[in-house]
Formats: C-alpha cells, sequence, structure tokens
C-alpha cells in the first residue's frame, strides 16, 4: 500500500478544510440533526402508520438493526480513510473507482433534491406560525423556504465552527420541544388505546409483504447520520469521533422516532391520523397532549428541524463536491477552499446555483410540484445504493481481520454485510411498486453520473488509479495512533492525507 506522502503527492497542492473544529459532542449534535428526527417523524409518521398500523414501533426497531450495520460500515472506513468524500473514496478503493464515484454521484443527487423538497415545509411551517391563513400559499411558501435555504447556505459558507453554533442552538430547541412532548405523553390521560407491548413484534405486520413495506418507510426516518464522516477532515481525532458520533447520534434519534411513533399509537386514532396527515399529525399529538399551545410547539420543533437539516445535508453535498474537484473527479475548482473561511466555496456557490434553479421552476411551472413529489421518493432509491456499497467496502477492507475474533467477525463482517444486503433488498423491493416518474428520476439520476465519470476518467484522474485501501497493511504501516501526526499534516496550506 502506498505511504500516506504518495497519498498527498498524488493530490494538487492547494489549501486544504480547516481541521480540528469540531469535537465529539459537536460532531454528535451535527449526526443527530443530519437524520432531523422532528422533520422525519412531521413528514413520514402518518405514512408509516397508514402502511403498518400499530406494527409503526417495530418497522422502526427492525430497520435499526441493519442501519447500525452501515453506522459500523462508516465507522470502521473512518479509521482507515479519512476523507470529506466518505464513501466516494471508501468504495472507489476498496471495490471499484466507477462504483465509488456512482457513490459519491448518488449522496449528491439525493442531497439536492432533499434541500429543494425540505425547504418547502420549511417554508409553509413558518408560515403557519405567522401568518396561517397564508400557509396554503405554494409560491409564498417556496420563497419562503428559499429564504432558509440562502440562510443556511451563507451559514455553511461561513466556515464549520459558525455551522456547529448554528446547529447546536436549532437542534438544542428542538430536542428540548420533543423531550418535553415525550414527558407530556406519559402523564398523558384519555388515551385512545393502551400501550401494548406487541407493538415491538412482528404480530401486527401484514405477512412478508407488510414488513417490506414498512421496513421500506422506516428506512428513511434514519438517513443524514453519515454527516460526522463529511466532516471528517474537519473533526479533532475523527478516526475515532466521527464513527462514534454517528453510533451515538443514531441512538438518539432511534429512540425519539420510537417515543414519538409509540406516543402516536397511544394517543391518537387511526381515524385521527389518517385525517391528519404530513405534519398535522405532530400538530394534531400537541394539541392532544397540550390543548392551545403544544400543537403550535411542535410546528416549531418541526420548522427548526427543517432548517436544521438543510444545513447537514449542504455540508454532505458541498464536502462531497469537494473531495471530487480535489481528486478531479469533477471540475476542480470545485475543489478549492475559500482562504478566509477555509469552506469549499465554490461548491457551496454551485450547489446554491442548482438549488435555486429548481426553486425557480417549482414556482413556474405547475406540473414540478408532481415531479418533485416523485423525487423525493426517488432519494430512497440512491440512499440505499451508496449506503449499500458502503456496507461492502467495509466487508472488503478489513477482509484480513475477520477470522481474528468473534467481535471482528460480527462487527466487521456480519453485521455491515447483513445491512447492506438489506439496503440492495430495499433498493430492488422498492422498484415494483413505484411510479415510473420516480423510477426515471432514481435511476435516471445514478445513470446521469456516468457522463462526468467516463470524462475524467478519460481525461486520467489520478482517482481511477487509487491506492487500494486494507485495513491489515495500513495498520501495519501506521503503527500506534498519534493525533498529533494528523494535526502536523493538515498545517498551513496542505491538504489532509487521506490513510496512514
Amino acid at each position: 500500500m502506498r505511504s500516506s506522502s504518495s497519498t498527498a503527492s498524488r493530490r494538487p497542492p492547494g489549501r486544504g478544510l480547516q481541521p480540528n473544529v469540531l469535537g465529539t459532542f459537536d460532531t454528535i449534535v451535527m449526526a443527530v440533526a443530519g437524520s432531523a428526527p422532528a422533520y422525519s417523524l412531521a413528514a413520514t409518521t402518518a405514512v408509516l402508520v397508514g402502511a403498518v398500523g400499530f406494527a409503526a414501533p417495530a418497522a422502526l426497531l427492525y430497520c435499526a438493526v441493519p442501519m447500525l450495520g452501515i453506522v459500523l460500515a462508516f465507522s470502521r472506513l473512518g479509521r482507515i480513510d479519512v476523507n470529506a468524500g466518505a464513501s466516494y473514496s471508501w468504495v472507489g478503493r476498496t471495490l471499484h473507482p466507477a462504483l465509488g464515484f456512482l457513490s459519491g454521484w448518488a449522496l449528491i443527487v439525493a442531497a439536492t433534491i432533499f434541500m429543494v423538497a425540505g425547504s418547502l415545509p420549511a417554508g409553509q411551517l413558518t408560515l403557519a406560525l405567522v401568518a396561517p391563513d397564508l400557509a396554503g400559499h405554494t409560491a409564498l411558501a417556496t420563497a419562503v423556504g428559499a429564504g432558509w435555504f440562502l440562510l443556511m447556505l451563507l451559514v455553511v459558507l461561513g466556515g464549520a465552527r459558525l455551522t456547529v453554533r448554528a446547529q447546536l442552538l436549532m437542534t438544542g430547541v428542538e430536542l428540548l420541544i420533543l423531550l418535553l412532548f415525550i414527558a407530556g405523553v406519559v402523564v398523558h390521560r384519555g388515551a385512545a388505546t393502551a400501550f401494548d407491548w406487541s407493538w415491538l413484534g412482528f404480530a401486527h405486520f401484514d405477512g412478508a409483504s407488510g414488513f417490506a413495506s414498512g421496513a421500506l418507510i422506516a428506512a428513511f426516518y434514519y438517513w443524514g447520520w453519515d454527516v460526522t464522516s463529511n466532516l471528517s477532515e474537519e473533526t479533532r481525532d475523527s478516526r475515532r469521533t466521527a464513527g462514534f458520533a454517528a453510533l451515538v447520534g443514531i441512538g438518539v434519534v432511534f429512540l425519539l422516532f420510537e417515543a414519538f411513533t409509540i406516543a402516536v399509537n397511544v394517543v391518537l386514532s387511526a381515524g385521527q391520523i389518517g385525517a391528519a396527515g404530513g405534519a398535522n399529525v405532530l400538530a394534531l399529538l400537541g394539541d392532544a397532549v397540550w390543548p392551545g399551545v403544544g400543537g403550535k410547539l411542535l410546528i416549531v420543533a418541526v420548522m427548526l428541524s427543517s432548517v436544521a437539516t438543510l444545513e447537514t445535508t449542504l455540508i454532505q453535498v458541498t464536502r462531497s463536491l469537494f473531495a471530487m474537484g480535489r481528486d478531479r473527479t469533477m471540475p476542480a475548482v470545485l475543489g478549492t477552499v475559500h482562504r478566509r473561511w477555509n469552506t469549499p466555496h465554490m461548491a457551496i456557490a454551485a450547489v446554491g446555483v442548482v438549488a435555486l434553479a429548481l426553486f425557480v421552476a417549482a414556482t413556474a411551472l405547475g406540473s414540478v410540484g408532481d415531479i418533485l413529489d416523485s423525487a423525493v421518493n426517488a432519494m430512497g432509491l440512491q440512499i440505499a445504493f451508496y449506503y449499500g456499497l458502503a456496507g461492502i467496502a467495509a466487508v472488503v477492507a478489513y477482509r484480513g481481520l475477520l477470522l481474528r475474533s468473534v467481535r471482528d467477525f460480527v462487527l466487521g463482517g456480519a453485521w455491515p454485510l447483513a445491512g447492506a444486503a438489506f439496503m440492495f433488498w430495499m433498493f430492488f423491493e422498492s422498484l415494483g411498486g413505484l411510479t415510473g416518474t420516480t423510477v426515471a428520476i432514481g435511476l435516471g439520476g445514478l445513470g446521469a453520473g456516468v457522463v462526468p465519470m467516463l470524462w475524467y476518467w478519460r481525461k486520467g484522474s489520478a482517482y481511477y488509479r487509487p491506492a487500494r485501501l486494507d485495513a491489515v497493511r495500513a495498520m501495519a504501516a501506521a503503527g500506534p495512533y498519534d493525533p498529533a501526526r494528523q494535526d502536523h499534516r493538515a498545517e498551513g496550506n496542505e491538504t489532509l492525507a487521506t490513510d496512514f
């Protein structure tokens, strides 16, 4: 395997991202915000309960098991390759550069679609708080959502320190409101249904197809925790911190998802849930627990969650583009860093231009709203694709260590591989139930990445001649881990080396 100096030398000189900006607590907050607990609950609870009824908590529970396998895969890969591109780099260096590029491309497409789709409810919820009569005005809601998007764009442009401070405020208030409501539900009287432990079993699923429907929906609750890997070059002791923060973050959101889904089963009847739909489910829950003010408080939580996850999604897509530009697999200008803010300003600007163009299209063309609805569903295909590849990449990278102990075999091999198998099962299982437009956007979005991939491959990017990622050789070359080495490598204008 090539040494770290060799890896760094094949990259063009220039400024790297600012190292050691984020600590462990900061990174955990980013992981929680990436999964957007309040937004995910508001956007998906009615759909999940409608699909599996009282089995909604079980769907979230059993989907969390393979998702943890993917978290373990990201954690282990991050120990031997610190890279803002995360799965883009790992998959390229273990499986094949083409699969690695498409893995990064899948994240970029999914994140870009989500930034537009996620901004619209942020605008609607803002209007619902300040001018309820205007909340149904699509053009105005789009304009307000675009305003939130631009604000988050400027925050991300201002650097990782500013980004995490804004995230601490938004996510802190969101979690405080959610925890208050969990406490309120515990003491709430007049429940629609008494809690039953069978809600966490398989009894309420309508056979294998019912379980599949619930799992497909539940999987999308968790997306976003992997922002910690995209921030790895800016995190202290990132080989340990990024993976640990992802594990803690997904544990926190899992508990919140379970608590609120059970609360919905307990407090609201099936008829109320079906009649409310969307974000109104949480507002209805809030009014039932704290009449008068509860609904508005949960709307605030969902709005903050929507805005917070816009920020983490911007982090993911811009850091991925930065890594691609740095490797010359996308225009090199995307790999440049602002001298004052130490952020990939050209990648941020490019994302802003594309997203704003989609905002304009959504406002100007009546049919675009339907296309965006299909695009949101299509994101699931792209997410399953790059998560699944990362799970396989972890097994390949650590293959020489899997038989060293039972722990290595389970945590480094069996669990990540099971997570990858689940993601690909979800990918193919969902194809049959999606509309033609959704499949076209999902697969077409992936297919569009073949054009830049072939173009820059032909131009001779060093990314397509990778130093193979192998845990045995990486650890042998490293010896005892010394954080000071990582700090030293990233001083001045040097880019951060991405292996030991």
